[in-house]
């Protein structure tokens, strides 16, 4: 626990809390972010009291370094009749304890506090922490447990492996830039450059000087000499993105890079040599586009070598709540001080319900926008921008499906109808706190406070 702005640290010294956490004194904001960027508090205080106290201003760049902590403000009771400063409470805090301190009610406080925090990390933590294979460990980056992302990852560690041309395919928005940096990233090549080019945001005018540079004088307007982005990608990973819209000339001239592995700028007889991995992306499918004549056969061949397809957001089932969660937690560090703090139920449905044309790229815009518009603890649907799911019954329903759903259901409606507490809850159920636990973190209910 961390306590900062007051002498909390010397109260709770010898009182119940102290035997049960671990508790460290900052004196100062600058204090206090040193050691929540070294500790990982489940809890901590910030102490508002006047004259000279701490400020709102001074304290809410702290809630970007904590996410994972819940907070509880002690402040002196005329504090409240400022609006603005009960609103500050409600948009940054767990709880609130009045000065002066009662040892006994705060340590109840504090327990509250890190039995949450503790729970909060324990439902977003990685199933398969650190593998590599899924989640968000540290191989390659990439979010999803769902048996397409588990069979997709499988895939992409072969490719990584290798230093072979690779295509990845997938509607767009679905993360192929990611995909490509993630090869980068975990490759042999991980200590050269990765040059990426847009082929379908270069003018038709710019493209060859923009791939293979230019030199002094080359044209009108070349006053110096420019790198392509070709040869910046020497000793790495050159990332075609879109190449689908790379135009028929330049895609020759591609084709005789891959080659020769050679180069000439703009305006230059020299022939210069590159080494570099080709990793090359399309929404659209190219062996179709070889038919209608608007993609060259033999560089269709150069690139697919590997291939790999980012499975659409719709086909990865619950990888959306996990996803969506790592937004929202993002977000949050961008924008501290927002009232949302999670996902209510009637969200989390319509986040399954949802077909996601827009695939990844739609879920971040539409939980960043949820996030800093919405006025609730919890985001409801309609931050989000989507019905409320009133999905029809699918037609290859199994019988599983069906259990969870009933299980989810009845899981939910009893933790409301006992104020959300999970002791009393698992007693009306006649099952265990640990088995009540262990269905919250499966059925991805949350404990709405």
């Amino acid at each position: 626990m961390l306590d900062i702005g007051g002498e909390v640290f010397a109260t709770l010294r010898g009182s119940r809390a102290d035997e049960r956490m671990l508790l460290r004194h900052a004196r100062s904001v600058d204090e206090a972010r040193r050691v929540l960027r070294r500790a990982d508090a489940l809890a901590a205080l910030a102490v508002f009291q006047a004259p000279g106290g701490l400020s709102p201003v001074e304290f809410e760049p702290l809630l970007s370094l904590s996410q994972a902590t819940e907070w509880i403000a002690l402040v002196e009771p005329a504090a409240l009749e400022s609006r603005e400063f009960r609103a500050f409470l409600l948009r940054a805090f767990h709880d609130y304890h009045t000065l002066p301190v009662d040892p006994q009610r705060l340590a109840v406080i504090l327990g509250h506090a890190r039995g949450l925090a503790s729970m909060r990390r324990s439902v977003s933590a990685d199933p398969d922490d650190g593998d590599g294979q899924t989640g968000e460990g540290p191989a390659f980056g990439i979010c999803g447990n769902s048996p397409a992302m588990r069979a997709f990852t499988q895939r992409l560690r072969k490719v990584i492996d290798s230093d072979a041309p690779v295509l990845i395919g997938g509607q767009t928005g679905t993360g192929k830039e990611l995909v490509a940096h993630a090869i980068h990233r975990n490759s042999r090549r991980a200590a050269g450059p990765i040059s990426v080019v847009n082929c379908g945001a270069i003018p038709a005018t710019l493209i060859q000087s923009e791939l293979f540079g230019h030199e002094k004088s080359a044209f009108t307007g070349a006053t110096q000499r420019k790198i392509g982005r070709i040869e910046a990608a020497n000793g790495g990973v050159l990332f075609l993105d879109e190449i689908g819209d790379l135009p028929l000339d330049m895609q020759a001239s591609l084709l005789r890079v891959l080659q020769e592995r050679t180069i000439s700028r703009v305006g230059s007889t020299q022939t210069l040599p590159v080494d570099f991995r080709v990793i090359a992306a399309t929404h659209v499918d190219l062996a179709q586009a070889v038919r209608q004549g608007s993609f060259r056969e033999d560089l269709f061949f150069r690139l697919n070598v590997l291939q790999l397809v980012v499975p659409a957001l719709r086909e990865r089932g619950d990888d959306v709540l996990e996803l969506a969660d790592l937004f929202l937690r993002r977000t949050l560090a961008q924008h501290p001080g927002s009232r949302p703090r999670g996902f209510s139920a009637r969200a989390i449905d319509a986040l399954r319900a949802h077909d996601w044309p827009g695939n990844v790229r739609e879920l971040i815009n539409r939980v960043q926008g949820a996030v800093v518009m919405g006025e609730n603890r919890l985001i409801g649907p309609e931050d989000l921008g989507l019905a409320v799911a009133t999905a029809p019954l699918r037609e290859s329903l199994t019988l599983d499906d069906a259990r969870a759903s009933f299980e989810r259901n009845l899981l939910a409606s009893s933790l409301r109808a006992n104020g959300n507490k999970v002791s009393q809850t698992a007693r009306q159920l006649g099952v265990s706190r640990v088995t009540l636990y262990r269905l919250i973190n499966k059925l991805n209910i949350p404990l709405d406070h």
